[in-house]
């Protein structure tokens, strides 16, 4: 390559096309539009991209469509992949509705209300996240234990309520899964696991078309996939089809490699789809664009970016970490150094225990873990710091969440 060409970063093309960044991104991995990457990062020569404009890729404003990546996936799902490209920056509000269990701060609330879904109703016991999630939306949130039959019904009529004898269209839930063992060649459920019948009492009872059901991948090696096995045929006991697989949420531009087990189930006799991914890896959106810009940021409690302040010997040995390692060797998911120029490692809170900041030798700040779990800016968390870590870490990245919204939007508008 000629070291005189110039370069274009992605800012400066979709500056010139006058799109954002993401639909640029979309053209470099659909390969319509042909890049080079430089220390990680995608640069466009000015000839590559006047003969992007030349192919006619991009007219009037609009993009045109393209093949969706699809993953490869395990030899026993049944996955059923839709393209959300075209709705992805074009959201429009609809009349669908959603309601969330165990909605700890609200990441899949606001993924679903980006994706222009009326949410109706959310219900978790978190006191701190309860805080969040009343400042960040305007709908009823009960707060309490969902084991107590009266907090259940309290949420269930309030859903009622907010429907207006209308069906609700999704329910979803990130449920606790401690409580499965094995007694001889059965699956039993001790006490912890009482939160999971709650959530099935609640889905009889209101009948959502869809159920959406979240959990960390390791769910499906628990008893040699026995549990995975369990939770399905006691949705399609209660009248669902359910499709199951694993979704990683870099793949839906947040700037964090994050895999997560996805139930999609419904009732009204439509495919379950899941959401085919908007980019592949090498290609994701990267730390360092997701969080640069607040290195000169000062601390502001206001918008969460307050740094933790440590002690000089502290200091050396964070900076010290290599990318993607740990600061202690018994604690490898947490004290973990987000890389620079690759989506960050997953985003933790392990009791006290955060993500190492790349570039400064401290942890991060609440603010970039919430960038980093794609959460909007004018997203504001409550509580004390050591509290709002634990709701971030813990929150399913709404942009992850938004995608699966679009996917059922999509499934439900399919003739």
């Amino acid at each position: 390559m000629d070291t005189k060409t110039q370069m274009l970063r992605i800012e400066d093309v979709a500056e010139k096309l006058n799109v954002s960044q993401k639909s640029v991104r979309r053209y470099i991995h659909s390969g319509k539009l042909k890049s080079n990457k430089i220390g990680g990062v995608h640069r466009v020569e000015e000839s590559e991209l006047q003969y992007f404009l030349n192919l006619s890729v991009y007219e009037n404003g609009r993009e045109i469509e393209y093949e969706p990546v699809i993953p490869k996936s395990t030899k026993t799902d049944i996955i059923n992949w839709i393209d959300i490209s075209d709705e992805w920056e074009n959201v429009k509000s609809n009349k669908l509705t959603s309601a969330d269990l165990f909605c700890g701060a609200g990441g899949m609330a606001k993924g679903f209300e980006l994706a222009g879904f009326n949410q109706v109703g959310g219900l978790d016991w978190f006191k701190e996240a309860g805080m969040t999630y009343r400042h960040n939306f305007k709908h009823p949130l009960i707060e309490g234990d969902i084991t107590s039959s009266e907090i259940k019904m309290k949420f269930i009529e309030t859903v009622k309520k907010q429907l207006k004898g209308k069906d609700l269209t999704v329910l979803s839930g990130g449920f606790p899964c401690q409580g499965f063992s094995m007694s001889g060649s059965r699956i039993v459920e001790d006490p912890r696991n009482s939160l999971y019948k709650d959530m099935l009492e609640i889905i009889k009872d209101l009948q959502p078309q869809f159920i959406v059901a979240e959990n960390v991948k390791g769910l499906r090696s628990m008893l040699k996939g026995k549990v995975e096995d369990k939770i399905k045929k006691d949705i399609r006991a209660l009248g669902y089809e359910v499709n199951v697989t694993v979704l990683n949420s870099a793949d839906y531009y947040v700037p964090q490699k994050r895999e997560r087990i996805i139930f999609i189930a419904n009732r009204i006799g439509k495919k379950n789809f899941h959401p085919s991914p908007l980019l592949e890896e090498g290609s994701y959106v990267t730390t360092k664009e997701a969080i640069e810009d607040l290195i000169k940021v000062k601390d502001n409690k206001e918008i969460n970016h307050v740094r933790t302040k440590h002690k000089d010997d502290m200091k050396k040995r964070l900076a010290a970490v290599p990318e993607g390692k740990s600061l202690y060797d018994n604690y490898s998911d947490s004290w973990k150094k987000c890389p620079w120029n690759e989506a960050s490692c997953t985003i933790k809170e392990n009791h006290g225990g955060v993500n190492i900041h790349p570039i400064e030798p401290r942890v991060i700040t609440v603010r970039e873990m919430a960038r980093l779990q794609s959460f909007p800016d004018d997203f504001i968390f409550k509580g004390s710091k050591a509290k709002q870590m634990v709701q971030i870490g813990n929150a399913v990245p709404p942009l992850m969440a938004k995608a699966i919204a679009l996917g059922i939007k999509k499934t439900i508008e399919e003739k």
